[in-house]
């Protein structure tokens, strides 16, 4: 039998944001909602309200995972596990399905910090007549022509800038969004113009968060270490919940930059679970 202590329920933050805690049945996040579904995660279970939770994949681009750009296994398998598991259980839950990408216009890369810049620096400097000179090939500079598995060639447009190929949804990810459209509660798309989607305080991503009262984020996507661990970080400090989705996320970095990642966010930035776990955990809360 349980004890009383591990009944006993321990609120954690105020009177109108809270978590409920008991040794029994770990964390309550639904913040006293009547819908509640239970997660499994790697430590404790949680309870989350779905109807305000987002599972938010980011920068699953062709520039980012497709074969024809990089060589990026890991986010291939990631999108893999996202498409069979995660997403299509999110969507019977009703929770939201959010694709947050590189999507830039000419005023971003002018208002971009040299820092983000030199970050996605595909090229400083070149021979000329005179000696070398600075330059800059990096966002928004010209891919030029790709070649598909296929045999097609195509433009392969200008480095994440919006409405070209390399910054559009690798294909199967973008044929589930397509078809989430004629769907009640229709799939959302963001650009963002940081590592981290969340990190302006008026990003349309956290004006729509807010107004639709959602307050528990999945994340997935690539890379583990860097956008997507950039936009939890801001996020859990912003005040949301954080949930990493750890097979839905992929990194060409070293085991460690994930593992590092993984375990910061089981022990206190937010909690971790796996696509599976979490899609019985919602085939079950629908029974």
């Amino acid at each position: 039998m349980s004890s009383d202590n591990e009944n006993e329920s321990v609120l954690i933050g105020n009177d109108s944001d809270f978590w409920r805690y008991s040794g029994k049945n770990g964390f309550d996040l639904t913040r006293g909602s009547d819908h509640s579904l239970r997660l499994q995660t790697t430590t404790q279970p949680i309870t989350i309200d779905p109807t305000r939770t987002a599972l938010i994949i980011i920068d699953m681009q062709n520039f980012f995972i497709h074969p024809s750009v990089r060589s990026h296994p890991a986010g291939l398998v990631a999108c893999e596990q996202l498409l069979r598991f995660a997403i299509p259980a999110a969507r019977k839950s009703g929770i939201q399905v959010i694709w947050l990408n590189w999507g830039l216009t000419d005023d971003d890369i002018h208002q971009a910090p040299p820092s983000l810049k030199r970050a996605f620096s595909r090229g400083l400097t070149t021979e000329s007549s005179s000696g070398t000179k600075s330059i800059y090939t990096g966002l928004g500079s010209e891919l030029g022509e790709i070649v598909l598995p296929s045999g097609e060639h195509i433009n392969g447009g200008r480095l994440l800038m919006r409405d070209t190929w390399n910054a559009s949804l690798y294909d199967p990810l973008f044929e589930s969004y397509q078809n989430s459209q004629s769907h009640t509660k229709a799939d959302q798309w963001f650009h963002k113009d940081r590592v981290s989607g969340l990190w302006s305080h008026d990003s349309p991503l956290l004006s729509y968060l807010r107004s639709n009262r959602i307050v528990t984020l999945i994340f997935a996507g690539v890379n583990t270490d860097q956008c997507v661990a950039g936009t939890l970080h801001d996020a859990e400090y912003k005040g949301f919940d954080c949930i990493l989705l750890s097979d839905g996320c992929g990194t060409m970095s070293p085991s460690f930059a994930r593992e590092c990642v993984e375990y910061n966010c089981s022990r206190g930035d937010g909690f971790l679970i796996d696509s599976e776990t979490l899609a019985k955990n919602i085939e079950d809360y629908l029974n």
